[in-house]
C-alpha cells in the first residue's frame, strides 16, 4: 500500500498540509512525533531530558519503519530530523512510498516559527535565522530524496494541497 511522505524543516507546513490532505482525499494521517509521543507516553522534549537524543532517534526509526510496512494507505508527516539519522532517507525512495521535500526560504521558516507559540525549543535561540539556515543546510542532503519538491512560499494551503494530491491521484 502506498505510503505518502511529508518531508521538511518545522515551519514548512508538514503537519497542516498532510490533516488537509487527509480531508481531501479521506486518507489516514500519521504525525510520526505525536505517534512516538502515544507509544512512549512521553513528551518528544521529555524524551529528550529523560532518554537522550540516541534512544529518541532509534525509537523514531523503528516506528517511522513500523508505519512503513503498515498494509494500509497512509500520510505521515515526518519531523525535520528524521530523514538524517539511520539511513531513514533511503526510505523515501522506496516503491511503495510518495516523498514530498516542502521546501521553504530561510525567511518564510523564521516567519512562520515567530508566530508558532508551540515551539518552546526555540525560545531560548537568538538568532532563529541562523539557527534555521545552519538546520536547512545540514539537513537539504537528506531532505532531497523526496521524489518530489514542493515549493511551499507564498502559496495557501489549499494550492499546496492541491498540488500534491494530483501527483497521489496520477500515481495511484
Amino acid at each position: 500500500m502506498k505510503k505518502i511522505i511529508l518531508v521538511g524543516y518545522m515551519g514548512s507546513g508538514k503537519t497542516t498540509i498532510g490533516k488537509k490532505i487527509n480531508q481531501n482525499l479521506n486518507i489516514d494521517f500519521i504525525d510520526l512525533d505525536e505517534f512516538i509521543e502515544q507509544k512512549e507516553g512521553l513528551k518528544i522534549s521529555e524524551i529528550f531530558k529523560q532518554r537522550g537524543e540516541i534512544y529518541f532517534r532509534k525509537q523514531e526509526s523503528i516506528w517511522f519503519n513500523h508505519l512503513l510496512n503498515e498494509n494500509k494507505f497512509l500520510i505521515i508527516s515526518l519531523g525535520g530530523g528524521t530523514p538524517c539519522y539511520a539511513n531513514n532517507h533511503l526510505r523515501l525512495q522506496d516503491d511503495n512510498v510518495l516523498s514530498f521535500y516542502l521546501k521553504a526560504t530561510i525567511e518564510t521558516l523564521t516567519n512562520r516559527l515567530k508566530q508558532d507559540s508551540e515551539r518552546p525549543l526555540l525560545e531560548n535561540i537568538d538568532d532563529l535565522n541562523s539557527f534555521v539556515a545552519q538546520h536547512v543546510f545540514e539537513r537539504s542532503y537528506f531532505y532531497n530524496f523526496s521524489k518530489y519538491k514542493i515549493d511551499v512560499n507564498n502559496k495557501e494551503v489549499n494550492n499546496i494541497c492541491t498540488e500534491i494530491s494530483a501527483i497521489i491521484q496520477k500515481n495511484n
